[in-house]
């Protein structure tokens, strides 16, 4: 706001200063409004300036301060009121821009649920979604927005995901299936039992997102700082040598005017804000510049297994009926009656089966043991090899079903690979990484099996979060950053430690998004190749940005200083040169190449 303020001002003195000269034909005071007015902007933009000196960062602003008190110490005062529009213009620009590339990642913001309807003896109560509790019962109606995180307990609908995961073809969701705040329901109502408290929601960390990523000035925007030292200190020597050479002090101001560190100030901000916002609408959250940066030019990037190079859902594997049984007859009878559990098993089982369900009564979970229920008129057992009276022993994890008091088979379970793991490292190494790693919890045989399925370059297995720490530190600065990819909550601590951390966040834990600099929001590994490639396009645009403007800075300059352009004439080259830059910048939004190039396609 102060920008506009400022801008509105200059604005204003413009128009005073027009009627004074050009209307009531007093020149002279129209040269004593702009000199007094804009001597007072100057003095506010210079105490800015020692702020900025004084937190540690060079003022960009100093070149055109100092062109200000020039044009109006020769009496250039119509120049002087174009380079103050110039900067005041410049910086609400910016704003402008930054507010336009950050619409994407502010929507999330925008869809924020607020009421939920609870579900009482019967009768629907409208409540603050504050209010809910873990284990409450709510009602979402159609079209409305998700105001918790849930399980469907009745109800099918087909809802709408894509402001959190980016997925645009709705997800049908029926009963055990979960729903997370903030998606739209569509076009049948659904009952829900809460399992988190609006604060803990997906939703509402993913708005905790993005209000730090909103927070974080982008690191680059230091480095542009370091541009402007040297490129200052050129600025100087070319306009005062030109004063010292022709001794026309007008030649001084005349170099200065078209100096100006606009592109600088403009370029890599708005290049980096842009960057972001393509990566919010790619389904990632970047907290900072400084991710975006590093990510750009990252080296080695180490993985967990469970959850991110597998897919961290036990699927099942092999279904070892007994005489008796097939196999499909033996998965339905044990899904059937595991259809009503929470357990990750019983979803397996039930995902497996398909639509193949059978009535379940009088269902039933033993602690500790299994679930029982009536399937067909007989009881079914599923769960522990003693819950299913028998001793057999399964090396793999496994279910054992019992079907009328006789054992009728075991039903195992694998955490496959993700299908787009091997196509997410390959594209890595492509994209300039040189070393890929997974470390592990696991022992080193299944460790080393995943390794080789998706081509990993060094395997690091059973390792403690605090081993996956020192393997980060002991990483050779040759072969950083180094970038953590992880999900759970063992995670959170090495995702902290890396140069960035990228948390597989649509089914990880709350921990590992926290403690992450990024947050991959679909559950797609190629993800990350998609941060990584945004990440080039977006710092080589920057970096371009910034060398096009000095470079054109530079040039106007030595033609300057040999008098050829006038004051004001200068001061409007200027505004063309903030143009160029600032819509160079804008460029990072969509970037050159198809982030998406490496994502698995299917149907």
């Amino acid at each position: 706001m102060k920008n506009y303020r400022r801008l509105w001002a200059v604005l204003g003195v413009g128009i005073i200063a027009l009627i004074c000269e050009f209307g009531l034909h007093h020149a002279q005071w129209a040269q004593v409004v702009i000199t007094v007015i804009g001597a007072v902007i100057a003095l506010l933009m210079l105490l800015d300036m020692i702020k900025t000196l004084r937190s540690g960062s060079f003022g960009v602003d100093l070149l055109a301060i100092t062109a200000v008190v020039a044009t109006l110490a020769v009496g250039e005062y119509w120049a002087a009121l174009i380079v103050l529009l110039m900067l005041t213009g410049g910086d609400a620009l910016e704003d402008f821009a930054a507010t336009k590339a950050n619409a994407d990642l502010k929507q999330l913001l925008d869809n924020t649920p607020t009421t939920a309807h609870r579900l009482v003896d019967g009768q629907l109560h409208d409540i603050s979604v504050d209010d809910v509790q873990v284990d409450d019962i709510v009602v979402v109606k159609p079209s409305e927005l998700v105001p918790v995180d849930g399980v469907v307990t009745a109800g099918s609908s087909l809802v709408d995901e894509a402001s959190l995961t980016g997925e645009s073809k709705p997800v049908e969701k029926n009963v055990h299936d979960e729903l997370m705040s903030g998606t739209v329901n569509g076009d049948a109502a659904l009952t829900v039992r809460v399992t988190k408290r609006a604060a803990d929601s997906q939703y509402q960390g993913i708005v905790r997102l993005v209000q730090e990523s909103e927070a974080r000035p982008a690191h680059f925007v230091r480095m542009a700082d370091r541009y402007a030292l040297p490129f200052t200190l050129v600025a100087y020597l070319i306009a005062g040598v030109a004063w010292a050479v022709t001794g026309n002090p007008l030649r001084f101001a005349e170099v200065l005017v078209v100096a100006s560190p606009c592109p600088l100030i403009l370029a890599a901000p708005v290049a980096m804000v842009s960057g972001m916002s393509r990566t919010s609408r790619a389904g990632i959250i970047v907290k900072s510049g400084t991710a975006l940066e590093k990510l750009a030019t990252a080296k080695t990037v180490a993985f967990d297994k469970t959850g991110t190079i597998t897919q961290g859902v036990l699927a099942v594997d092999q279904i070892l009926p007994t005489a008796g049984y097939t196999a499909d007859q033996l998965l339905q009878l044990a899904a059937s009656a595991e259809q009503q559990s929470t357990h990750i098993l019983a979803r397996s089982l039930v995902k497996a089966a398909g639509k193949d369900l059978l009535p379940v009564a009088d269902a039933e979970e033993v602690t500790a043991q299994g679930v029982q229920g009536t399937v067909n008129g007989q009881l079914v057992r599923v769960g522990k090899a003693a819950f299913a009276e028998t001793d057999q022993q399964v090396d793999a994890t496994s279910v054992f079903v019992n079907v009328a008091g006789q054992y009728a088979g075991v039903i195992t379970f694998t955490d496959r690979t993700r299908p787009e793991a091997k196509q997410t490292i390959t594209a890595l190494h492509e994209l300039g990484v040189e070393k890929t790693l997974m470390i592990s919890g696991d022992s080193q045989a299944i460790a080393d099996k995943v390794a080789a399925q998706v081509g990993l370059d060094e395997v690091y297995a059973e390792q403690l979060p605090a081993d996956k720490i020192a393997v980060l530190d002991q990483t050779p600065k040759e072969n950083r950053p180094v970038v953590m990819v992880g999900d759970g909550v063992n995670d959170a601590p090495s995702l902290a430690v890396a140069d960035v951390g990228i948390a597989m966040g649509a089914h990880g834990a709350t921990a590992a998004s926290e403690s992450a600099d990024a947050v991959v929001l679909r559950d797609d590994l190629t993800k990350v190749a998609c941060a990584v490639i945004i990440s080039q396009d977006t710092m080589r645009i920057a970096k371009e940005a910034v060398w096009i403007g000095i470079g054109i800075c530079t040039v106007l300059m030595l033609i300057a200083s040999a008098g050829v352009i006038p004051v004001i004439i200068g001061a409007l080259f200027q505004e063309v040169v903030d143009t160029i830059t600032i819509l160079y910048a804008l460029r990072a939004r969509t970037g050159r190449r198809d982030a998406d190039q490496y994502e698995v396609k299917t149907a």
